[in-house]
């Protein structure tokens, strides 16, 4: 790879974002090798360390992270000028790059990525599926998808489904061999599934509510994860209760394999909402999928209503 600054830079923004030489080296279809070398040119260049190296990690300095997040969106906006230059007048293209958790994807991201890519062929989608709470800015990432309450206020928003309910469900064999909680605080002598947050590490405690009311319970159990997949999977294994997104316990809940307990103390959230810095810095490609995002889960949701009525 032949050194010049605009390349380094490219390179080393790619490395930045992925926190990985092999990664980044993959996205530029070039040899880690070479990605390495052209970085520690750059850093020469400027006379500041970038990267902090280690074995099995690669963390930003100081210096490099004042690089990364101002460099960063420049860089990304002049290359989708250069790819909108060769298309056609009428045509959308570039790149959109989100971070999403995992109890958005089956209520936001397969729903909507079949329409956008079919109405949208030229734009390339990246999903990052994680539950880590992202500076989507800093990271160069274009848009999220949260709840509400963990949104910036300097972000727009866009509402991607219904409010919806955290509940807490239990197996019937668990149920028969436990008993069923009456009140918030009988889930301190009971089994549950905990999670653990991969953001803060600190194990999540049960938010419950009833009228103006309002609990916070510390529960403790024998398994802990970060995954609802598993969460649900131990609760119908009747391991313990589990503390889930609504629209997720549903099926299973239809099926008779989980039962709630405790809904009248049931936590509603305003619903998943997706975010962006703002509306200036809004690229065609991002307007698209939002666009597109608006269209399909308003659908989702009139027919949801429709439903239930």
């Amino acid at each position: 790879m032949a050194f010049t600054p605009l390349n380094a830079l490219n390179a080393f923004l790619a490395v930045a974002r992925h926190r990985s030489f092999a990664a980044a080296a993959s996205e530029l279809a070039i040899s880690p090798s070479a990605l390495s070398q052209s970085v520690r040119q750059l850093e020469a260049r400027l006379g500041v360390a970038l990267l902090s190296r280690t074995t099995r990690s690669v963390a930003l300095t100081e210096a490099g992270r004042r690089l990364f997040e101002q460099a960063g969106p420049a860089v990304e906006q002049a290359l989708e000028a250069l790819t909108s230059a060769s298309a056609q007048a009428d045509e959308v293209t570039g790149k959109v790059r989100l971070t999403v958790p995992e109890i958005a994807v089956p209520f936001v991201i397969t729903p909507v990525l079949p329409r956008f890519v079919a109405s949208y062929p030229k734009v390339e989608v990246e999903v990052q599926v994680e539950n880590l709470r992202r500076d989507i800015v800093a990271e160069g990432f274009d848009a999220g998808v949260r709840l509400e309450e963990f949104i910036e206020r300097d972000m727009v928003q866009v509402r991607l489904t219904q409010a919806f309910r955290f509940v807490i469900a239990g197996a019937p064999s668990y149920l028969k061999r436990r008993g069923v909680p009456e009140s918030p605080k009988d889930l301190l002598a009971h089994e549950c599934i905990t999670y653990r947050s991969p953001t803060t590490r600190a194990l999540y405690a049960w938010e419950l509510e009833r009228g103006k009311k309002s609990w916070r319970i510390p529960v403790h159990g024998s398994i802990t994860t970060n995954d609802e997949r598993v969460m649900l999977a131990m609760a119908e294994a009747g391991l313990g209760l589990v503390y889930a997104f609504e629209p997720a316990v549903m099926p299973l809940l239809k099926r008779g394999s989980l039962r709630l307990v405790l809904e009248p103390f049931a936590a509603a959230v305003p619903g998943l909402f997706l975010y962006f810095p703002s509306r200036a810095q809004v690229s065609p490609a991002l307007r698209a999928f939002i666009d597109t995002a608006r269209e399909v889960t308003t659908s989702l949701r009139t027919r949801l209503r429709e439903s239930e009525a």
